[in-house]
C-alpha cells in the first residue's frame, strides 16, 4: 500500500509540473480517435469509454478522495482537486475539438460554436485566464464546465451507442445535465432553499438553451466528403458534373439543378437528411434522403429539383440538414437574369 501512495504521489507531482502534457494528450487522443472512427476501428469507441470514465471520477470525486484517505492514506490537497479539474476540463475539451473541427461547415453559423470551443480549450491550458478569470466568476465556471461535459458526449455517445444524430444530441444534452447537477451543487455549497430553486432554474435554462442552440452546432460524427450543385449527373457512376456557383434563370428551368452530397457516417447507421433549397434566405423546397452509413468515401446521394417559383434570380443555396436540424454543410451559388 505504501509503494502504490509513493507512486500516486509521483505521478501527481509529474502531472503538475508538466500541465502541457495533459492537453497535448487529448488533443492526440481526439485526433486518434477521429482516425479510428473513421476507419471504422473499434479502439475509436474504448478511447471514447476511457473520456468518460474521467469525468465519472470528476463527479464521484468526493467518495473517492475520502476512500484514499481512508484506506490508502493519501490526503488530496483542495489545490490538487482543483487541478484535477482544470485537467479533465482540458483532456474533453482538446478530445472533441478534432471531431467539430472536421464537421464545421465553416460558411455558417457553425463556426461560433466550435471557435468557443476552441477558445474554451485554450482557457484551459492558461492557468491565468483559467484561475483569475474563470474560476473567480462562479456562473461562468459553471456554464464553462458544462459546455466541457456536452461536448465530450455529443462526441463520445454518438461513437458507443451508435444512435442517429437527433438521438445522440437529445442523449448529449440529457446526460451533461444531469451529470453536471452534483459537481454545479458542490460548487454552489447549497445551504438554504432557495440555492435548490437557483440550481434548479439553472439546469432549465442551460437545456432550453442547448435545445435552441442545435441548428448553431457540428454533428460530431457526420460530415461531408463532398458537395454540389450541378446540371449534370452520371448516375451510372454516381459522380456528378462541375459545381456550378452562378447559372442562368433559362438554364435552370431547362434542366432543373442536381444537389449531390457525400456523407461520411462511419458508424454505419441508418438516417434521414435533408436537402433544403433556400432564396435569399427563404425556403423553398425541403426534399428528405434517407443515408446508410459505411462507406469510407461516404454515402452518395442526390436531389433532383425541377419546379422553381415564377421569379428565380437571386442568391441560393443548399443546405444538408439532419432530422434534429444539424447542418452537416452549405453550398450557395447565385442565379441571374
Amino acid at each position: 500500500m505504501s509503494h502504490l501512495k509513493i507512486y500516486l504521489t509521483r505521478l501527481l507531482a509529474l502531472m503538475q509540473r508538466y500541465p502541457g502534457l495533459i492537453a497535448l494528450f487529448g488533443f492526440a487522443s481526439g485526433v486518434a480517435s477521429f482516425i479510428l472512427v473513421d476507419r471504422q476501428a473499434r479502439a475509436g469507441e474504448v478511447i471514447a469509454v476511457l473520456m468518460l470514465l474521467s469525468w465519472v471520477w470528476l463527479l464521484l470525486e468526493g467518495l473517492l478522495t475520502r476512500s484514499a484517505a481512508r484506506w490508502l492514506g493519501l490526503e488530496v490537497p483542495p489545490g490538487l482537486l482543483r487541478y484535477l479539474t482544470q485537467m479533465i476540463h482540458q483532456e474533453s475539451l482538446f478530445f472533441a475539438l478534432p471531431f467539430f473541427f472536421i464537421t464545421t461547415a465553416w460558411n455558417s453559423g457553425q463556426l461560433v460554436f466550435t471557435s468557443l470551443l476552441g477558445a474554451a480549450a485554450l482557457v484551459a491550458i492558461v492557468d491565468p485566464l483559467y484561475y483569475k478569470w474563470l474560476a473567480a466568476r462562479r456562473w461562468l465556471y459553471l456554464a464553462y464546465h458544462t459546455v466541457a461535459l456536452f461536448a465530450v458526449l455529443l462526441t463520445a455517445l454518438p461513437l458507443i451507442v451508435h444512435l442517429t444524430t437527433a438521438e445522440s444530441y437529445r442523449l448529449a444534452l440529457g446526460a451533461a445535465l444531469l451529470l453536471s447537477f452534483p459537481s454545479l451543487a458542490s460548487t454552489l455549497r447549497i445551504q438554504q432553499w432557495w440555492r435548490w430553486l437557483a440550481l434548479g432554474g439553472l439546469i432549465l435554462l442551460l437545456g432550453g438553451a442547448g435545445w435552441l442552440a442545435q441548428r448553431w452546432i457540428p454533428p460530431a460524427t457526420l460530415w461531408l466528403t463532398e458537395m454540389a450543385v450541378t446540371s449534370e449527373m452520371d448516375n451510372l457512376n454516381r459522380a456528378p458534373g462541375a459545381s456550378l456557383e452562378q447559372i442562368s434563370s433559362a438554364q435552370l428551368r431547362s434542366g432543373g439543378l442536381y444537389a449531390y452530397t457525400s456523407i461520411s457516417a462511419p458508424r454505419g447507421l441508418n438516417e434521414r437528411i435533408y436537402h433544403v433549397w433556400r432564396r435569399d434566405g427563404v425556403e423553398m423546397d425541403r426534399i428528405a434522403l434517407d443515408i446508410n452509413g459505411g462507406r469510407k468515401a461516404g454515402y452518395r446521394a442526390w436531389t433532383h429539383k425541377r419546379n422553381f417559383p415564377s421569379e428565380v434570380a437571386g442568391d441560393w443555396q443548399v443546405q444538408v440538414l439532419t432530422e434534429g436540424g444539424q447542418q452537416i454543410g452549405v453550398l450557395r451559388f447565385s442565379v441571374s437574369d
